[in-house]
This record gives structure tokens, C-alpha cells and sequence, in this order.
């Protein structure tokens, strides 16, 4: 009934109306559970009923307002995959709205990144990452989030504090640096004079996460007092250990003072 009530208002024939229902009950998977109450569906069972309310209209756009906010953690991934599936299978232009990144990220073919109101960039959800318009969205795009530093440049080299750590055709100013988290290669001959401590190690499958505290007293690191470097497990690296670094020029980005992207 909730499936066919669209169909009812728009006065569709019996007959078509029930075949379009079941037609979009087997869509969803749900077409065992017609004869269900709402209380007995699951909650993500409700969502795909919803979708199927929609769709069963055949509307031109589908605008989905934050579907998946009050599932759970292992409901919330499932029902993502259900949605990509459906919108691919029936071809309806589908507008996402989400705070969440992971999902936009995953589930869209072109993205768009608002602020108050205003689109501050959209693109290909890679592209996007890659290549960030702004601070903002370097920092909304990324889990961990993008690693952010006060910095300089001077005679063509981008400093952090004391320490060059790559090369620049712009000319001298102070900018803030955006290092992805997983834009640090390990110098295992040492030759580089990037070095930090590393505070605490967490190591998940093939990847280990670094979390390192600036060394000094001047406040570096904007928004945090540590940042994150995602490296290959097979470092083995420790606690307490000193590691050299070199940066990923593709993952690290400039901007000025005002968050801008520096080109």
C-alpha cells in the first residue's frame, strides 16, 4: 500500500498500478514482504520502500534528503550499495544530499561541496580529492582529514618551520600547507632531512597509521597538535622511533592565508 499510494493519487489504472508496484517491489527486494506491516520491516527495509514510493512515479530527478542518517553503521553501508544499484538499473538522475563525505564519495558520479549555501566546487568525486579547490574542501574530503601547515615559502623551497621539504616555482610568501595523509614516503636511506617522532602507531592490515606530535613550541599545525601519515605496513615501524620523510608532490597542496588554492 505504501508503494502503490502514489499511483493512486495519480489515477492510474488498477491493474498497471499493481504491476508497477510489484515491478518495484522486486526492484528493491522486497517483493517477499508486501503483505508486511511497517513495525515489521527492518530499517533499512523502510528506506527501500521509500525509494520504492519514489520511484514508482517514474520521476524525472529523485532527490534523496539524507536517506541513510538514522541507520546504523552496517545498515548504512548495505542501504548505499542498494541505492548505487537501483539508480544504475533504472537510470533516474539521483541528487544525494549528505554530510556525510565517505557516502558522497562512494555513491556519486559527480559531487558538489557547499558551504553556507554556496558551491564552493563539484567534479568527479577523485578529481575533487586531487584536485580541491580550496581549503575547505581539502579539509571536508578525506578520512583521516588532510594533515594542514603553517608554512613559507623562500627562494623556491616550501618550508615547514626550519625543514624544505619540496620545491615551488611560486614566489616567496607565507602559505598553509595540506599534506593527504597518505602523501609521506618513507626515506629508508635517510637521506632526507624531513624527520619527525613518531608518538603512536596504528596498524591495520597492510596500512599503518602514524601520528606525530610537531616537535618546537610554535604553533605549526593549524586545527590540531598532531598529524596523521598513512604508510605500508611493512615498515614496521614503532613508537618512539625517529623517521625520515619525502612528500608526494600529487598530495600535497598550497594555499594563502585566506585558504585559496595557490596555482
Amino acid at each position: 500500500e505504501n508503494i502503490l499510494f502514489p499511483l493512486q493519487n495519480l489515477k492510474v489504472e488498477k491493474e498497471e498500478a499493481k504491476r508497477r508496484t510489484y515491478e518495484m517491489a522486486e526492484l528493491v527486494g522486497l517483493q517477499e514482504m508486501l503483505d508486511r506491516k511497517p513495525k515489521e520491516l527492518s530499517g533499512g527495509q523502510q528506506q527501500r520502500v521509500a525509494i520504492a514510493r519514489a520511484l514508482v512515479k517514474k520521476p524525472r530527478v529523485l532527490l534523496l534528503d539524507e536517506p541513510l542518517s538514522n541507520l546504523d553503521a552496517r545498515l548504512r553501508l548495505q542501504t548505499r550499495e542498494e541505492i548505487k544499484r537501483i539508480q544504475r538499473e533504472t537510470g533516474i538522475t539521483t541528487v544525494f544530499v549528505t554530510h556525510d563525505q565517505e557516502e558522497a564519495m562512494s555513491i556519486s558520479d559527480e559531487i558538489v561541496v557547499m558551504k553556507d549555501g554556496v558551491i564552493q566546487q563539484m567534479g568527479e568525486p577523485q578529481s575533487v580529492y586531487d584536485f580541491p579547490a580550496n581549503l575547505f574542501v581539502a579539509k571536508f574530503l578525506g578520512n583521516p582529514q588532510i594533515n594542514v601547515f603553517e608554512g613559507e615559502i623562500k627562494s623556491k623551497d616550501i618550508y615547514i618551520e626550519n625543514m624544505a621539504i619540496a620545491k615551488t616555482k611560486l614566489p616567496d610568501q607565507k602559505v598553509i600547507i595540506g599534506i593527504r595523509p597518505e602523501g609521506f614516503n618513507v626515506d629508508t636511506e635517510q637521506k632526507s632531512k624531513v624527520m619527525f617522532d613518531v608518538n603512536l602507531v596504528e596498524t591495520i592490515g597492510r596500512d599503518t597509521t602514524l601520528i606525530i606530535d610537531m616537535p618546537g613550541e610554535e604553533e605549526t599545525l593549524l586545527d590540531k597538535k598532531s598529524f596523521k601519515a598513512i604508510v605500508d605496513a611493512s615498515y614496521r615501524i614503532k613508537s618512539g622511533q625517529t623517521v625520515h620523510f619525502t612528500v608526494k608532490p600529487e598530495k600535497m597542496h598550497l594555499f594563502n592565508l585566506d585558504g585559496e588554492l595557490l596555482k
